[in-house]
């Protein structure tokens, strides 16, 4: 099922890249590019010019690796911009006005995405959506992706009227099971809004990302890889519903998937333990204020403990990877004991040795994060959710935000990190996490809890799967050209750093240079 497909280096014409700067050193280099890895890096003058081969003038432009986001769910992130974009709403009122101007312009059916309802002056319900909406069915997804919104004729036509109250909000697995539904989107359309997306990624220094869409991934990157999709180096997750189907198929992480030219790999198993933190879901060992007296006042268990190791464990021994979702210090504390579980096994001779990852790994007791190194999990973290959720956690996780986000404790523990977006919770551009990691500060406000900052060549690192530096003698020619030193570059400006160029295995996909 799976082998190792053609390499996108086979292609890869020799190139001379002339006249580089590369972070934190002086002087000028030059790279020499041949089947697709990067052969040489020889201060500017000192390769011996080979007749024929191109030679392309970066003019002084800093050369880093090129950057990975280490979870998106690309799809979506695709769809997002086909959505009625209600970012930055303050109240159902503000999204009720979006629908009702799209209702008003004749749409037969409203798909939102982006709403954050929690800090708004009232809570979202139907009623609202009803009154501007009439029989128009309206679908509304809120930007962590844990909750949509509904009004009375999406419920009918979905058939979900009995998976929620007078809110019309669905969570969690009704959430997850009815975002499939409406993203059942043409194989041929949805794979013109991905090329589209990998264009921009590729625009931003992106070579490569890890997938967590809750499909079968599989099927739909191999289609694209098979229609000439080249943009991106794409890791892919399994999830539960699709476990035993990547098992029976022999699926390993890290096996490359047959005919798409070397891009295309299995990635780990996903599994999903808690909610998050603007649905209030996130699991945690404190109540949420105002929720006391609630249905799940320390937000969810979605993985009893019981057959999260199990899972865990099957995955494990078959050769997939755990990567595992958890939010709450309480859901973290819980995947860290099935980590464990794991590992006391491997120790026992029973099972394959396993290092996984956490994804998210929010909020921490300070006793979990020198679990974290024990046990060499690493930890997935998306930056950016610090500074969209600063007001939120200020509010739910009052007196523990100094452990939300904890990158420099998580560093200096010797953990490793590995940043992305979640896109489209947040947009796939890693220059935005690595801002967010180094200055714990947007749009003008004071920093956020900046002892928990790390330096910008940790930052780098950890979105450019762990590489800090340029490969030579042989490493993958994945590089991103930039305009400026990302090493002495302020924080705020990390944000828009302007990138001139992207190569993958040796191949532009992105440049702007003449």
């Amino acid at each position: 099922m799976t082998a190792a497909g053609s390499s996108p280096t086979d292609v890869a014409a020799p190139m001379l890249l002339v006249g580089a700067r590369l972070a934190g050193e002086r002087g000028l280099f030059d790279l020499h590019v041949d089947g697709g890895v990067v052969a040489t890096i020889a201060p500017s003058g000192a390769v011996a010019a080979t007749s024929g081969i191109r030679r392309v003038d970066l003019d002084g432009r800093w050369v880093v690796p090129g950057l990975h986001d280490r979870h998106v769910h690309f799809s979506q992130w695709a769809m997002v911009s086909r959505r009625l974009d209600l970012a930055g709403t303050a109240s159902a009122a503000e999204v009720a006005a979006l629908v009702a101007t799209s209702v008003a312009g004749g749409a037969d059916e409203v798909i939102g995405f982006g709403y954050r309802d929690s800090l708004w002056p009232e809570p979202a319900s139907r009623a609202v959506l009803d009154a501007v909406s009439g029989d128009v069915p309206v679908v509304l997804v809120s930007a962590d992706l844990h909750a949509c919104w509904l009004n009375t004729a999406a419920l009918r036509r979905h058939g979900v009227e009995h998976a929620t109250d007078e809110s019309g909000v669905l969570r969690e697995d009704d959430c997850f099971r009815l975002v499939r539904e409406i993203d059942d989107v043409a194989d041929e359309v949805l794979d013109g809004w991905v090329a589209e997306a990998a264009a921009r990624a590729a625009a931003r220094g992106v070579v490569g990302i890890t997938d967590y869409e809750m499909r079968w991934n599989r099927d739909d990157w191999a289609r694209r890889a098979a229609s000439g999709f080249d943009a991106l180096r794409v890791s892919f997750g399994i999830y539960t519903q699709h476990l035993e189907r990547a098992i029976a198929e022999g699926m390993h992480t890290g096996d490359v998937i047959a005919a798409t030219g070397g891009l295309v790999t299995v990635g780990g198993y996903k599994v999903i333990t808690d909610g998050s933190l603007n649905t209030r879901t996130a699991w945690c060992f404190d109540p949420y204020p105002g929720l006391e007296g609630g249905e799940h006042p320390y937000g969810l268990a979605t993985v009893p403990y019981d057959e999260l190791v199990p899972l865990m464990i099957r995955a494990a021994d078959a050769g997939i990877t755990p990567a595992v979702h958890a939010i709450g210090d309480r859901a973290n504390a819980r995947v860290l004991d099935a980590f464990e579980a794991l590992a006391a096994r491997t120790e026992g001779g029973r099972g394959a040795s396993v290092r996984g990852s956490i994804e998210h790994a929010q909020l921490l007791r300070r006793t979990d994060v020198a679990r974290f190194a024990e046990l060499g999990i690493i930890a997935s973290v998306q930056p950016e959710h610090a500074m969209d959720d600063r007001d939120v956690a200020d509010r739910y996780w009052a007196g523990r935000t100094d452990r939300a986000f904890m990158l420099a404790e998580l560093t200096e523990a010797g953990v490793e990190l590995a940043l992305g977006s979640d896109a489209p919770v947040a947009p796939l551009d890693p220059w935005i996490a690595i801002s967010a990691a180094v200055g714990r500060a947007r749009d003008g406000r004071a920093p956020w809890h900046p002892e928990q900052a790390i330096e910008a060549r940790a930052a780098l690192a950890a979105s450019t799967g762990g590489r800090g530096t340029l490969p030579t003698g042989g490493g993958p020619a994945d590089l991103a050209v930039v305009e400026a030193d990302p090493l002495a570059t302020s924080a705020e400006d990390l944000r828009t750093l302007p990138v001139a160029a992207t190569l993958l295995a040796g191949r532009f996909t992105h440049s702007v240079i003449e």
